[in-house]
């Protein structure tokens, strides 16, 4: 989580660039970076108020949906499934009026929230947040889809507090986070509705020619295998300490159980929001459902590599240096 860093206050009443004096628990207007700042003090406001505002917009929080269930699979949504839907549960149970809350991927014209006609609020997870704490701006655009009107969608906020809730402090933790993959995202039009704007149309048809076909292992958490013209792969967040796993999977790499079955090859890993995901390249005629029980063998040829604490061979540095330089960083 972000250190929180309250907003710097005056000491005593300062006179306001507008005329007026502003007692010394009343907020600072946020203003351009070279302007005078509000607080009359007579610096830039990047370099008297603007201070607090920046360090809190550009803080970055590594794992921003770190103890939230289902962790390994919000890294997922978030930068590799381009089409998938997820029922969330308030931990203060929905407020009057609505009937549901729903994560999406991405909402039509990269909408960050919607308020259906009907009073549900759908949320999106692929859109630019304005700080650094993701988890803190998802749980803004949730607090005003709640409190929007229905019908409408939520833009985008600039929220420069470090003291707002968090998305671990709106949602049960108790609640499962089951994700559904679908095949694009016709999702986003209800089964009520007759008919969709222009706009909704031609946004839905974009996103489906773009979209991956993906599809989620049911046999192990985090793992989706997906399709590309070339080849198919499957890409697998995995919640382990990135240095504990990147050694077992050396160990692995070294003594040729890395692949995951014959034909396949682990080609590197992802880096995102603190979690490693490892990337297997698949022959094209290896679906999903040949990928269940090679993955399951895997996972526990990883459960046993992780558990030796003893020294990297030579072979096994090699193998490390070799993954290392084949991570990329997402986020």
């Amino acid at each position: 989580m972000a250190k929180k860093r309250p907003q710097t206050k005056a000491s005593r009443p300062q006179p306001t660039g507008r005329g007026r004096t502003a007692g010394a628990d009343e907020p600072v207007p946020v203003v351009g970076a070279r302007e005078p700042c509000p607080c009359g003090s007579g610096r830039r406001y990047k370099a008297c108020h603007g201070r607090t505002a920046t360090h809190a917009v550009t803080e970055l929080v590594q794992r921003p949906f770190e103890g939230l269930a289902g962790e390994c699979d919000w890294v997922a949504l978030r930068e590799l499934v381009p089409a998938a839907t997820v029922r969330l549960t308030l931990r203060d149970g929905l407020p009057e009026g609505v009937p549901s809350v729903t994560l999406a991927t991405v909402l039509p014209m990269a909408w960050p929230a919607l308020r259906r006609d009907d009073g549900s609020v759908l949320l999106g997870l692929q859109n630019d947040t304005s700080s650094g704490d993701l988890s803190r701006d998802l749980a803004d655009t949730l607090t005003r889809a709640l409190a929007a009107e229905p019908g409408n969608p939520v833009g985008a906020g600039r929220s420069s507090s470090s003291e707002g809730p968090r998305l671990q402090d709106l949602l049960d933790p108790a609640a499962p986070f089951e994700p559904e993959v679908h095949a694009g995202f016709e999702f986003w039009i209800p089964e009520s509705a007759e008919n969709s704007t222009p706009e909704v149309a031609a946004s839905l048809e974009r996103a489906n020619a773009a979209a991956i076909p993906t599809v989620k292992l049911s046999g192990t958490d985090a793992a989706y295998w997906c399709e590309t013209p070339e080849k198919n792969h499957l890409r697998w967040v995995m919640p382990h300490p990135e240095e504990k796993l990147l050694d077992a999977l050396a160990r692995l790499h070294a003594a040729g159980a890395g692949s995951l079955s014959e034909g396949t090859r682990l080609v590197g890993s992802f880096r995102a929001h603190g979690l490693v995901v490892p990337v297997w390249d698949l022959p094209s005629g290896m679906g999903a459902e040949e990928c269940e029980k090679p993955a399951a063998g895997f996972a526990e040829r990883l459960a046993e590599a992780l558990a030796v604490d003893t020294p990297l061979t030579g072979e096994e540095r090699r193998a490390r240096g070799g993954l290392t330089n084949r991570q990329v960083t997402l986020s």
